[in-house]
């Protein structure tokens, strides 16, 4: 694999994506319409039987993370459907709020990871962690007792403006969570109309067995998510504990890993990938970086293509992750993934 074999080049990426970021008639004319809620267009990102989605994680540099200004992203993005993060969706739902500062926290946490933590700098690590610790349980608390009804209307207004909600990631699946808030997670993505859900893998056969049992009470799927840990057999066990586990790929992720044939995982387990995060990443031969689609190793035009040719009917998520230019902004960089997934689509 390597950039050569990529169908669609950098130079047509560059030309397709500019002119989509214009609002030019890339995708296509008598597409869009007129949204009930918002003077913004109805996007249709379904391309040659193709649904190209993207994760709300991607707008995570913009200002405003509510749900309304998310879903302002994602029409302005010109993507109809989507992977929702937890907080737009619990932030619109009434989830208490919390004074930390979650960088900071991630920053000396890493730092402790690396060995590279001063005294003063552990104490308070410590401290931060004595508060999330006391603010998780407030949230587990209101994820007991919350209400449906709010996740119903954030749902009524994206399915109004033209945006339906395939996958829910709260962070309400790990270990560290009670039963209660796992339930909670299932009850929210079926009011959010989601088919599954995603999470990280939790490298625990225990727990995977339990969340697939849990799973199938409430007909919600479990889609688990892989880093540079993913190989071919990374979900056989999960998959053989229950009907209910299943993939959300990451081809980028798969390839910085190191291996081989990435096509070959698609074609295999399409029957059980609910969704797949796409993104461009590098081989570990030539440093495992997130790189600006079409200018790494992942064969992302040749999966599409693929997704097409067979009828897959998953969605291709796009998640943004390589650095975002100076002077561009994630909805620019988002507009530029949709144009490099239309014309390998269209090619």
């Amino acid at each position: 694999m390597n950039n050569k074999k990529n169908i669609v080049s950098r130079r047509n990426f560059i030309s397709s994506s500019a002119a989509l970021a214009i609002g030019t008639t890339l995708i296509g004319p008598n597409i869009f319409g007129r949204n009930k809620l918002l003077n913004s267009p109805v996007p249709n990102s379904k391309i040659k039987g193709v649904q190209i989605g993207v994760i709300t994680y991607s707008f995570r540099s913009m200002p405003d993370q509510s749900a309304e200004a998310t879903l302002q992203y994602v029409l302005d993005s010109g993507i109809n459907a989507i992977e929702l993060m937890g907080d737009p969706a619990e932030s619109f739902a009434g989830k208490p709020e919390s004074s930390l500062d979650r960088r900071t926290l991630w920053g000396l946490m890493r730092s402790k990871r690396e060995g590279t933590i001063t005294t003063a700098d552990e104490k308070r690590l410590t401290e931060m962690q004595e508060a999330m610790d006391i603010y998780n349980a407030k949230v587990a608390t209101w994820r007991s007792q919350v209400s449906m009804d709010k996740f119903k209307e954030l749902k009524k207004m994206y399915n109004d403006a033209g945006i339906t909600i395939y996958a829910f990631k709260p962070n309400a699946f790990g270990k560290d969570n009670t039963d209660e808030e796992i339930n909670y997670g299932f009850k929210a993505a079926k009011a959010l109309g989601a088919s599954h859900v995603t999470l990280e893998h939790p490298s625990d056969d225990e727990h995977t067995k339990k969340l697939g049992e849990m799973a199938a009470k409430h007909g919600i799927y479990v889609a688990y998510h892989g880093h540079t840990q993913q190989t071919p057999t990374f979900w056989d066990t999960a998959l053989e504990q229950s009907k209910y586990n299943a993939l959300n790929l990451d081809l980028g992720h798969f390839v910085a890993a190191g291996n081989e044939a990435p096509l070959e995982i698609m074609k295999e387990k399409h029957d059980h990938i609910k969704s797949m995060h796409v993104k461009d990443r590098q081989t570990p031969e030539h440093g495992q970086g997130n790189v600006v689609w079409g200018e790494g190793d992942t064969p992302l035009a040749e999966a599409l293509q693929l997704m097409r040719d067979n009828g897959y009917s998953f969605p291709a998520t796009i998640e943004l992750e390589y650095e975002i230019p100076e002077g561009s902004d994630a909805i620019a960089e988002v507009k530029k993934c949709l144009a490099f997934a239309k014309e390998a689509l269209e090619g």
